[in-house]
């Protein structure tokens, strides 16, 4: 059995979507506003993608085995 990962089920879609609006927030952003504010979504977007990478390598590393004797 794999180990669970650090985010619940609910806490990883939340973290999906908030990814997929900062990510498409940020070109949009950028397009329409002359400063770079921007950036902002980018990082934000780039800090939730590590979050949820974290979380995938947690859930595919297997659970310690139990080697009582």
């Amino acid at each position: 059995m794999r180990s669970p990962g650090f985010l619940s089920e609910r806490q990883r879609r939340f973290a999906w979507l908030g990814f997929l609006l900062a990510a498409f927030q940020a070109p949009l952003a950028a397009k329409l506003i002359d400063d770079a504010s921007w950036f902002f979504a980018v990082v934000v977007a780039a800090l939730v993608a590590t979050v949820i990478i974290a979380d995938d390598a947690q859930r595919r590393r297997p659970e310690p085995a139990d080697y009582s004797e």
